[in-house]
């Protein structure tokens, strides 16, 4: 058994194109998906889960101001990347992970003519990185397709955008793929249900709603696994991988009604969508689900295609855990990472209501290497908090110091009980705009950023103390927990 983390073990951090770029109206970009949700009322935002958004809304944001929607504006990283990634060698990051924007490649969708300064802008941050001496790790969809789907196909349940998709991830892999070595085609993908205009461009007010986001998903896992395929086949050293949102639940109790209702919580929202693309097909609990609420998808007709486009590792992002329960009534609930659950009395929460939980990723991680025995990546982990510089223009950030520390050392355990992990990409190693609430005020990074809520400030970063300490972490290897 393993002692330590692997010594290529992958430490490093994600960011999102649709919560940093900014830059939503330069060199050709279209509109997306997140640049129509608008900034939340600062009373609500610490209750606040996923935004309702209707054709009515989708009009609205097209002329209304733009300042309205901070994703528009992210923290311009579009613009600052060469700097803000220098920060990230400077913690020693081995691995880095990012999206490219379809709508910067494709704006209009029109495939036959993908956007050169685009392209152009993606090389060279591709470069930087490489030079940087990390690993890319590069994410082709995360919850920033293009308005168009919206207006052209009703969002991802059209099967048009399989092909769009492919051909997109195509022209990607075709350019990259002697650069980047880990690949991920979707972003948390289980959003398709949880939240599906984020996920895959769904509104809100669509008939026959359930059925649609159920179809949205497949066509993702359709895509996805023609690209995987499509890499396999071409560029064997590129190693693909997917993704969830993994909402860890425990039963409220041991009343095995509980226990019946945490596992169906956990096959629906979470197995399902990891076991379709690691093991080439739907389970039956899924099978079943879908013949009791008459959900009818090709499944049948794309067969084949899923069993041929499986996955190399498998990836999580993980931020908390939550109860279920088979009644719910009378007990308090609590917000989390696109579900909210029940408050479990044994956990602290944060600010938001994500109750801390470092030895639930010990526990996932065990359970996700039994399931599939593929390598697994922690993609996503991180605490949000509401922070201002102090007089030295740094934050004493000693709370994600320490969620930093635990988190890892769970990771570390769950090495030393025999899971094989790649890597562990912090969330926000760089303040950026919230994704749920499209706000700057919760601040993930080890670099504060200088910018508020309505977009005021100097855009400049400074370290807090975090930034120091997952240096220091990664330059031991994280012997020094």
């Amino acid at each position: 058994m393993r002692s330590t983390f692997p010594k290529d073990f992958l430490f490093g951090g994600a960011i999102s194109a649709c919560q940093a770029e900014g830059a939503w109206n330069v060199d050709g970009r279209s509109l997306t998906i997140p640049d129509v949700v608008k900034k939340i009322d600062p009373a609500k935002r610490k209750t606040f889960l996923q935004a309702t958004i209707t054709k009515n809304d989708v009009e609205e944001a097209k002329t209304a101001n733009w300042k309205d929607y901070p994703k528009r504006w992210g923290i311009d990283f579009y613009h600052t990347y060469k700097e803000d990634i220098q920060l990230m060698k400077e913690m020693g990051f081995r691995v880095f992970r990012f999206s490219i924007a379809l709508a910067r490649v494709f704006p209009d969708l029109h495939i036959e003519k993908p956007n050169e300064k685009a392209l152009a802008y993606y090389d060279d941050l591709v470069d930087t990185i490489v030079q940087a001496g990390m690993q890319p790790l590069v994410t082709l969809s995360h919850f920033d397709p293009p308005i168009a789907i919206c207006e052209k196909y009703g969002g991802w349940y059209h099967r048009d955008m399989i092909d769009i998709f492919e051909s997109y991830a195509r022209l990607l892999l075709d350019r990259y793929h002697d650069k980047i070595k880990y690949w991920l085609p979707f972003n948390e993908i289980n959003a398709a249900i949880l939240a599906p205009f984020k996920g895959s461009a769904v509104l809100n007010d669509e008939e026959n709603y359930e059925e649609k986001c159920w179809q949205a998903a497949h066509n993702q896992f359709v895509a996805a696994a023609k690209v995987v395929k499509y890499a396999h086949d071409n560029y064997p050293n590129c190693q693909m991988g997917c993704m969830v949102a993994y909402c860890q639940s425990y039963p409220y109790s041991c009343d095995p009604l509980d226990v019946l209702a945490n596992d169906k919580f956990d096959q629906m929202t979470n197995l399902t969508f990891l076991d379709v693309q690691s093991k080439g097909k739907y389970p039956y609990f899924a099978l079943h689900y879908f013949k009791e609420h008459s959900i009818y998808l090709p499944i049948e007709q794309d067969s084949s295609i899923l069993l041929q486009g499986t996955v190399d590792w498998v990836g999580y992002s993980y931020y908390q855990s939550m109860l279920t329960a088979d009644h719910t009534e009378g007990i308090s609930s609590g917000n989390g990472n696109l579900k909210n659950g029940l408050v479990n009395p044994y956990l602290k929460s944060t600010e938001w209501g994500w109750q801390i939980d470092p030895v639930g990723l010990r526990i996932l991680t065990n359970r996700m290497y039994d399931r599939y025995q593929k390598p697994l990546f922690i993609l996503e982990n991180g605490i949000g908090k509401v922070e201002q510089l102090n007089e030295e223009k740094t934050v004493n950030d000693t709370y994600r110091i320490d969620y930093l520390r635990q988190h890892l050392k769970a990771l570390k355990q769950a090495i030393e009980d025999g899971c094989e992990v790649i890597g562990y990409a912090w969330w926000g190693p760089i303040d950026l705009i919230s994704s749920g609430t499209s706000e700057m005020s919760k601040r993930y990074g080890f670099i504060y950023v200088d910018q508020d809520d309505e977009g005021n400030g100097t855009k400049e970063r400074f370290k807090k103390e975090s930034f120091y300490a997952y240096k220091e972490i990664i330059e031991t290897n994280g012997e020094n927990l």
